[in-house]
This record gives C-alpha cells, structure tokens and sequence, in this order.
C-alpha cells in the first residue's frame, strides 16, 4: 500500500518554489527599471483601486502620509503616476496610473510570471493533464475560503479610501 504524501507540506514546498521564481524575476526587473518595492507597491495598489488617495497608499505600505507623498511625487516626475483633483475634497488628491505606468505594472507582472512559460513547456501532455484538474480543485477550494481578516479593513476606511 502506497503512503500519500502529506498535503500541506507539498502546498507549502510549492509556494516556498513560487514565490522564489516569482520573487527573482520580478526584483531583477525591479533593479532594471530603477524603482524600489516600494514604489512598484505603490504601483500596483494604484492599479488594483484604479484612482486612490495618498493616505491609502501609506497606509497600505505601512508608511506615513508624507513619506508616501515623497515617494509619489517621484512617480509622478517620471510620468507613472499622476495626481488629480479629488472632486469630493479640493484639499484631498486622487492618484492614477499613466499609460507609461500601466505598461510598467503590466512589465512586473510579466516579469514575476515569466517562470511559469518554462516550468508549462516542461511538462508532458499527461502531466499538464493531471496538474489542471488538480489546480482547478484547488483554485475552486481555495476562492471559498474566507481569507479576510476579522474586523473592518484600515484600508477601505475614511474619506481617501480606495475605489
């Protein structure tokens, strides 16, 4: 009789492998485009939102509202970001991605999947066979699991939340 390997060890050495792909691709992008995870974070919580406020960036980089400023300002001379009026608030800004910087989000999300093409191209007909059922079972148990945390999210809270 054949032993099943344990599951959750097999689920954790596979996301320790992912995000060490994922991970390296996307910070040697990072270092060729010059810009910290810091701003790349700023980046994609913009493009997650859509239009997002200043407080909400810092608050989701765990940074003050000035330093996040800073950091914008930054993006927004190198044409990545810019800010506008938020036509609730005068006083407030509403931040978007530029097209330069939509193609940069879209580059790092390459850069993080890039991996995935060789580790696909690698596989026999069978193999891709078994790993799709076995990956739509898992993406279908694991899109019903609630993930959030207990409590109101800081994030999408007061007058600058995310939209």
């Amino acid at each position: 009789m054949s032993q099943i390997p344990d599951v959750l060890d097999l689920l954790q050495e596979w996301m320790q492998l992912v995000m060490k792909h994922s991970m390296h691709g996307f910070i040697r992008y990072s270092k060729d485009t010059g810009l910290s995870m810091s701003q790349f974070g700023a980046l994609f919580q913009i493009h997650r939102s859509k239009i997002c406020g200043v407080t909400d960036i810092g608050a989701d980089l765990g940074v003050s509202s000035a330093a996040a400023s800073q950091m914008l300002d930054r993006l927004v001379q190198q044409g990545l970001v810019e800010r506008i009026e938020d036509p609730e608030d005068r006083r407030g800004k509403r931040l978007s991605l530029t097209e330069k910087g939509m193609k940069m989000v879209q580059e790092g999300i390459y850069a993080r999947q890039e991996w995935m093409k060789t580790l696909s191209a690698s596989l026999s007909d069978s193999e891709k066979e078994i790993i799709s059922t076995a990956l739509a079972l898992l993406v279908e148990k694991a899109k019903n699991i609630n993930s959030a945390p207990r409590g109101a999210n800081p994030h999408e809270t007061g007058a600058n939340r995310c939209l």
